[in-house]
């Protein structure tokens, strides 16, 4: 009996035995893999650590962007009494939830998870009231928040930056991985009870920092006068773009409507848009300056030659008559047509130019592809294959139809004309700078667009539209101006509109050394006119006369005469002259060389200072830069004696040997 009994507990204990070795061998051979991915998930968990994202500043290191810590409130669903009661109290003290949010709320709360956001980037007031409400299974984690402490200012240029710190639009977006930096990670171990009792760090690494070559001052004026402009004329929207012509730096970039990136999700699309990159138009008589560029380099026409402007009419088989606007010019020499803005005048000059070298030059000013990195949403425009283009195509875009550009790509090709036919690639981002590091982005040649000599006579041509021709209404008062106006109506449905027209206004200045290139573009103005000379130019004016002021140029109009400092004198001498006659200054000194110096091309100032370094003084005849000296360079002279100077406002080639419409 007892040795059955021994048997039976014995079989009884083997197959215990053999049941937990069987299921042992199950958890940590058959299930190791699965079970120990679950002990890690309920033992360990990781939490990212978000990096600060670096700075943006303008060129004169005022601050536009940066990153402020805020409290990011989240719950843990499984340990909330009452998910419904917690949601309600949560909005009450927040503040500012909606029907909507609190449904949204009451969901998310009521999912059996052990995490969910309350409420990402709280205000510090948001927080506090949540936090008095001393609810469990609620708690709070810093993340970093972007702020714009401009709001408005150059918001379509900046961008913004998503809840998940990763930007969106705009320069946060382009340079994204630049300036979000590394995020870090804490990797915590915690015991049943939730209990931490390990922690890992990997700290976050900051993101570079970026110098724009925005001007603050200059960006606030543009977008100061573009609203104003725009809401004078009850338009649909306008931009404008402020660059150095001789580095294409971008100082101001401006689109309204706009909006506050700190509360983007509250802006329609639309006042989020960069016009002046994504916008393409139909850009008009502004283009009539690649047209006259491509007939005056190729020598296909000189600026006096004579245009029959035919009674101000020209027609083409299968389209209604071109016009020009009712004017009947008659005869116009090759000035007088870009002067005047005549279209059959332009289109002469087109059809004898050609489709492939109009074409050919409206590529090399930039058209028909992106002009930038820093914009990779920019519109490349439109330009035709001229292999395609009949008579009547060509005769559209020598007077700026049947061609689309943007308003950047046109203040590259003025800039182009401005600087000597140097194509500057535009850039905003002046430098990057990462641990104390600061890496400069020079400026970067795309090509010669033009000859020097060919930019030279386009300004002067360009000067007489501002003092003589469509543009009077951009003159200003200190300084010179070449530009061109331009307008041209805009294709809907199909077909053109003769109520709402793109109208706008590209020049630079001072004309004939300038520091600025602006280009205005108003999109359907309804009241005031609907030409770009009416509307565009007198908001160019404003833009660029505050510009120039605020930079503090010389102006090249009725200038304060100079003032000479003597060498052995302390106080300063100023010298004046008659109207009727030529300036003469004495600018005693001791030095002494072994011949003249070469003056030629340098300014007044220059020159004068050249002059006194061998203690000669000045004759000066005219105004502009040194064309012409007597003696001339390398000349034996004596201290004390006068060079006559001759100056011009337009360098003529140096002698060989010697050191849209009317509108």
């Amino acid at each position: 009996m007892l040795r059955s009994r021994l048997v039976v507990a014995a079989g009884l204990l083997a197959l215990w035995v053999v049941g937990i070795e069987a299921r042992l061998v199950v958890l940590q051979v058959m299930q190791h893999d699965v079970l120990v991915a679950r002990a890690d998930k309920q033992q360990m968990s990781t939490v990212p650590a978000p990096a600060k994202r670096g700075e943006i500043f303008d060129r004169n290191g005022r601050l536009l962007a940066y990153s402020v810590d805020a409290d990011t409130i989240y719950a843990v669903p499984t340990e909330l009494a009452d998910p419904h009661k917690a949601a309600e109290a949560i909005c009450d003290a927040l503040a500012d939830c909606t029907r909507k949010m609190r449904e949204e709320l009451r969901d998310r709360l009521s999912q059996p998870r052990p995490f969910a956001f309350v409420r990402r980037r709280a205000t510090p007031l948001q927080a506090k009231r949540v936090a008095a409400l001393g609810l469990g299974g609620i708690a709070f984690r810093r993340e970093s928040r972007r702020f714009y402490p401009n709001r408005e200012l150059a918001a379509h240029l900046i961008g913004y930056v998503g809840l998940d710190n990763v930007g969106l639009d705009g320069l946060e977006a382009t340079y994204d991985k630049t300036v979000r930096g590394r995020e870090g990670k804490v990797l915590l171990q915690t015991d049943a009870r939730r209990a931490v009792f390990s922690r890992l760090e990997r700290s976050p690494t900051a993101g570079a920092s970026i110098e724009l070559t925005i001007d603050e001052q200059l960006q606030h004026i543009a977008e100061r006068e573009v609203q104003a402009g725009v809401e004078a004329a009850r338009a649909d929207g306008g931009t404008a773009v402020i660059m150095d012509p001789h580095t294409g730096e971008i100082l101001a970039m401006a689109s309204y409507p706009t909006f506050n990136p700190n509360d983007y999700g509250d802006a329609p699309e639309a006042a989020r848009r960069n016009r002046a990159v994504q916008d393409i138009y139909e850009p008009g008589s502004t283009f009539k300056i690649v047209t006259a560029s491509a007939a005056l380099q190729e020598g296909i026409w000189k600026v006096d030659d004579v245009i029959d402007t035919q009674g101000g009419v020209i027609k083409f088989p299968g389209r209604k008559p071109i016009t020009d606007m009712g004017h009947d010019y008659g005869a116009l020499t090759f000035t007088n047509v870009i002067v005047k803005s005549s279209n059959v005048g332009a289109i002469k000059i087109g059809l004898k130019v050609g489709a492939e070298r109009l074409g050919l030059y409206a590529r090399r000013f930039g058209f028909g592809r992106p002009t930038s990195p820093d914009f990779p949403g920019e519109s490349p425009g439109i330009v035709w294959d001229p292999a395609k283009m009949n008579d009547s195509a060509l005769a559209s875009m020598s007077m700026g139809y049947q061609v689309a550009v943007t308003p950047l790509q046109m203040a590259t090709a003025a800039s182009a004309v401005a600087n000597g036919g140097t194509l500057y690639e535009p850039h905003v981002v002046r430098a990057i700078v990462k641990h104390d590091q600061r890496t400069v982005i020079a400026p970067k040649v795309v090509r010669q667009a033009i000859l020097p000599e060919t930019a030279a006579t386009l300004t002067d041509i360009m000067e007489k539209v501002v003092t003589d021709g469509t543009g009077k209404n951009a003159r200003l008062v200190s300084y010179t101006v070449a530009g061109k106006t331009g307008t041209a109506d805009k294709l809907i449905n199909g077909h053109y509109s003769g109520s709402q027209q793109n109208v706008s206004f590209v020049g630079f200045v001072p004309a004939q050394r300038p520091a600025l290139t602006v280009i205005v573009m108003i999109d359907s103005p309804r009241v005031g006119g609907d030409t770009g000379g009416a509307i565009a130019a007198p908001i160019w004016k404003r833009i660029a006369d505050a510009s120039l002021r605020q930079l503090g140029i010389t102006p090249t109009i009725n200038p304060e005469p100079p003032v000479i400092v003597a060498r052995n004198q302390t106080m300063p001498v100023t010298t004046t002259a008659a109207v009727a006659e030529p300036n003469v200054m004495a600018i005693p000194a001791d030095m002494t060389s072994a011949g003249l110096p070469d003056l030629y091309g340098m300014s007044a100032r220059e020159a004068l200072r050249e002059l006194a370094k061998v203690g000669m003084s000045a004759k000066m005849q005219g105004d502009g830069v040194v064309v012409g000296q007597d003696p001339p360079a390398g000349s034996p002279y004596e201290p004390g004696a006068t060079c006559a100077l001759i100056l011009n406002r337009r360098q003529p080639t140096r002698p060989t040997g010697a050191s849209g419409d009317q509108r």
